[in-house]
C-alpha cells in the first residue's frame, strides 16, 4: 500500500519552514554571538557540539557507522558548507557586517547553484538563466550600500561563503554519502573540527569567558540552527531539485532583516533595500517554476 501523500506533504512543510524561519533568525543570533565568541571558534563549537550529539543519536536510533568512503564525501561536504560557507558568514559578521545585509547576500546561493548545477550538466532553461543575470545585477546594487562598502573583505568573504554552499549542496547530490541524520553528523563534525583548526592557526582565543547571551546564542545555534535546520536542508536536497531546497534564499533576507532593524539597531539603505528586491525577485524566478519538481522530472 503506498504512503499517504498528506504525510510527506506535512514532513516537506516543516522542513521548509525550519529552513526560511529559523535559518533567518540564525544571522541575527551569530551576530550576538560573536560579541562574545572569537568567529571560527564559535563556528568549530557550534557544528562540534551539534554533530556529536547528532552523531550519538543517529548510533542509538541503529544507524550504521559510515565507510572510510562515506567519512570522506561528507566530510568534503561539511567543509564546503560549514567550514567555509557558514564559518565564512560567521567571520564576516565579526569583521562588521550586518546580520541583514550577510543573509542578503547569501540569497545569492540560488543563483551559483544554478551555475554549478550547470557544470554537473543539468541544463538551465532561459527564465532560469534571466533569474542569474538579474541575481549579478543584485550583487551590483548591493555592493553600493554602505554596509558593504565598509568591509571588502566581508563582501568578498561571503560571497565565497555563497558560492562554497552552492558548490557544496549540488556536489552533495553525486557523492556516497551516509544515510539519514548520520550524513548530517559527519558533516558536522568534520566542518567543525575543520573551523577549530582555522580558529587555532588564525590566532583566535577567548579575551575573557563569554557572557550569558554568548552562551545562549551557542545554544540556540546547535539546537536550531543546526540540528534542526541543517538536517531539514539535506532532507530537501535528497527530495527536491536544488534550486527549490536553496529557495530560502528570498525569505532569509527579509526574516534577517527585520529581526536586525528590530533588536540589533542595523540600518538598511536604499541600495541595500533595492538590492533585496531585485536578488529576491531572481530567486523567485528560477525557484517557482521548479518549486515541487524533483531531479529528472
Amino acid at each position: 500500500m503506498p504512503a499517504p501523500a498528506p504525510r510527506v506533504s506535512l514532513t516537506l512543510l516543516a522542513a521548509f519552514f525550519a529552513l526560511y524561519f529559523i535559518w533567518g533568525s540564525t544571522y541575527l543570533v551569530i551576530r550576538i554571538g560573536v560579541e562574545s565568541w572569537p568567529p571560527m571558534l564559535m563556528a568549530g563549537c557550534r557544528f562540534l557540539i551539534a554533530g556529536a550529539l547528532l552523531f550519538a543519536w543517529a548510533l542509538w536510533r541503529g544507524a550504521r557507522l559510515p565507510g572510510l568512503k562515506q567519512w570522506l564525501s561528507a566530510g568534503a561536504v561539511g567543509i564546503l558548507l560549514l567550514s567555509c560557507g557558514n564559518g565564512g558568514v560567521t567571520v564576516a559578521e565579526h569583521w562588521g557586517v550586518a546580520s541583514g545585509v550577510a543573509a542578503l547576500a547569501v540569497a545569492t546561493v540560488p543563483l551559483f547553484t544554478l551555475v554549478f548545477a550547470r557544470l554537473f550538466g543539468q541544463r538551465n532553461s532561459l527564465l532560469e538563466w534571466s533569474g542569474i543575470g538579474l541575481g549579478l545585477f543584485g550583487i551590483v546594487l548591493l555592493n553600493l550600500g554602505s554596509n558593504l562598502k565598509g568591509s571588502p573583505a566581508g563582501a568578498a568573504l561571503i560571497l565565497f561563503a555563497a558560492a562554497a554552499w552552492a558548490f557544496g549542496s549540488v556536489w552533495s547530490r553525486r557523492l556516497p554519502l551516509p544515510a539519514g541524520p548520520m550524513a548530517s553528523a559527519v558533516e558536522m563534525l568534520v566542518g567543525g573540527v575543520a573551523l577549530l583548526l582555522g580558529s587555532q592557526l588564525g590566532g583566535e582565543h577567548l579575551q575573557q569567558w563569554p557572557d550569558t547571551r554568548g552562551w545562549l546564542a551557542l545554544a540556540y545555534l546547535v539546537l536550531f540552527g543546526s540540528i534542526i535546520a541543517f538536517s531539514a536542508y539535506l532532507y530537501l536536497l535528497s527530495h527536491v531539485r536544488p534550486a527549490a531546497a536553496t529557495s530560502y534564499a528570498f525569505v532569509n533576507p527579509a526574516v534577517a532583516v527585520l529581526l536586525g532593524v528590530c533588536f540589533a539597531g542595523e540600518h538598511i539603505g536604499w541600495p541595500e533595500a533595492l538590492a533585496m528586491a531585485v536578488i529576491i525577485g531572481a530567486v523567485l524566478l528560477i525557484s517557482l517554476p521548479q518549486w515541487w519538481r524533483r531531479e529528472g522530472d
